[in-house]
């Protein structure tokens, strides 16, 4: 048994894979299905290892900010490489969050967040939350400010 997401898109599955496989590291595209004309049908990726299918199935169904992508990054670097590429054509959202071009939802957050979440204090860990909150793309130094205090 395989598990893999499964995402909708209508008409843009090749295009939504291609730029995800560009953006995020150690990815790729594994198989196109093409209809008679040419046009993606089912498009197989991986994301970091992770399996992925993109159909193209149509209008019916839209994505909601009910289910996410989630990234977690090494670095300020990767985060801010992450955040441009999905933001350009989407929008920003609160707290690392963003809805892409294509309509789907992404968390965006550096592994350093669940480093200082780990073993902070009560307090410590509401004043990095509350950070977080205020935050759209997420700023490790204003993570280490908040834990700080």
């Amino acid at each position: 048994m395989q598990m893999s997401t499964f995402l909708w898109f209508d008409g843009l599955a090749e295009q939504a894979a291609d730029h995800y496989t560009r953006l995020i590291t150690d990815s790729r595209i594994l198989d196109i299905q093409r209809a008679a004309d040419g046009r993606a049908t089912t498009v197989t990726f991986e994301l970091a290892g992770q399996r992925y299918i993109a159909y193209n199935g149509g209008p019916q169904w839209a994505f909601t900010g009910a289910l996410s992508m989630y990234v977690e990054c090494a670095s300020q670097d990767e985060v801010d490489t992450v955040w441009a590429g999905l933001t350009d054509g989407g929008s920003e959202g609160p707290g690392g969050s963003l809805t892409d071009r294509f309509g789907v939802t992404w968390q965006v957050i550096p592994k350093a967040l669940g480093e200082l979440l780990e073993s902070a204090e009560p307090a410590t860990a509401e004043r990095i939350l509350s950070a977080v909150h205020g935050m759209t793309k997420i700023d490790i130094r204003g993570l280490l400010a908040a834990s700080n205090g």
